[in-house]
């Protein structure tokens, strides 16, 4: 594990509400020059700790009317099946995530699309090809009262 002190928490915490933040005014606020904090940013993205940078959008204002959890039940849970489902899955931008779960249910998928019929396609013409589903069951969202995507750090000590 990376080591984390008190200023990379604050960095990260800072990051996460906001990526487009200067590293100069992430310096300012976490009370250490541009050079130190600039090195400690490339090192935790180095290391993997930041992963990307990304931007969020709201779905609907997009086009995207349908936010789908579907939990899938394998046939085979083989190290071969297990990949070769997650491989299957990785092609198809619909699905915005891959989550291997332990209990019932094998895997859970999100996944966006315009609209039910949308989805619907989605299903019969691209998941249903893979050979490995034994089931799936999906949940509509029905709407998102909290969406975050930040770790709460405040909370790692």
């Amino acid at each position: 594990m990376y080591s984390l002190d008190k200023i990379n928490l604050e960095i990260l915490t800072l990051l996460q509400k906001d990526s487009t933040l200067t590293v100069k005014d992430i310096a300012e606020r976490v009370g250490l020059s541009p050079t130190p904090t600039f090195e400690r940013i490339k090192s935790m993205e180095a290391t993997g700790v930041i992963n990307k940078y990304v931007t969020l959008l709201d779905s609907k204002k997009i086009g995207f009317l349908l936010i789908v959890y579907c939990n899938i039940v394998l046939k085979e849970q083989s190290k071969k099946g297990l990949q070769e489902f997650e491989k299957a899955v990785a092609k198809f931008p619909e699905i915005m995530e891959v989550i291997s779960l332990s209990g019932t249910y094998d895997y859970m998928l999100k996944i966006a699309t315009k609209d039910i019929s949308a989805y619907n396609d989605f299903i019969v013409n691209k998941l249903s090809d893979i050979k490995n589903i034994g089931q799936y069951h999906s949940n509509i969202v029905m709407s998102m009262p909290k969406y975050e995507t930040a770790f709460p750090l405040d909370n790692t000590k």
